[in-house]
């Protein structure tokens, strides 16, 4: 159905356009294009305050991802009436994204969009606290990040290639 994207920051610009585009076909690659997405552009601050609130870490993050569903790795959510076409919020932490991208150089356009699909990939019940958790979402996120690339000539890779 929508993306709906907020720039709740003012810091870093964002080109929201692409990014929305890119979200919609990174969801419809998950399968999942019937289903609403809450992207959340935010710096520092609120990252720090939900990071805190959420998982005991009072610190700025690149990504926070809150699941409208529970459903295991892979499954789309049952909805049982309209209401419920809802895969939940991604809050992307744009100013932190921007100075780790400053730091390493990479392009921050392209981190963002590889971010978001991190993001899209726990909406949908993808874990990485075990190998076996990130070995799934890792082969996840190439897989809809590939399909991204054949459709824009891009060549995204997910970021977290070393994770364990």
């Amino acid at each position: 159905m929508s993306v709906v994207l907020r720039n709740a920051q003012r810091v870093v610009p964002v080109r929201r356009a692409p990014l929305r585009r890119a979200v919609c076909a990174l969801r419809a690659a998950l399968g999942a294009s019937r289903f609403d997405v809450g992207l959340v552009c935010a710096g520092n601050g609120l990252m720090r305050r939900l990071n805190g609130a959420y998982r005991q870490r009072p610190e700025p993050t690149d990504v926070l991802s809150f699941p409208f569903h529970r459903v295991a790795a892979g499954e789309l959510p049952r909805p049982s009436c309209r209401d419920e076409y809802n895969l939940g919020d991604i809050f992307l932490g744009v100013e932190y994204i921007h100075q780790q991208c400053r730091a390493t150089e990479e392009d921050f356009d392209s981190v963002l969009v590889v971010t978001a699909a991190h993001g899209l990939c726990h909406l949908l019940g993808y874990q990485h606290r075990t190998e076996g958790e990130w070995r799934q979402m890792y082969q996840k996120e190439v897989e809809i990040l590939e399909e991204l690339n054949r459709l824009t000539g891009a060549s995204l890779r997910p970021l977290t290639a070393g994770l364990f």
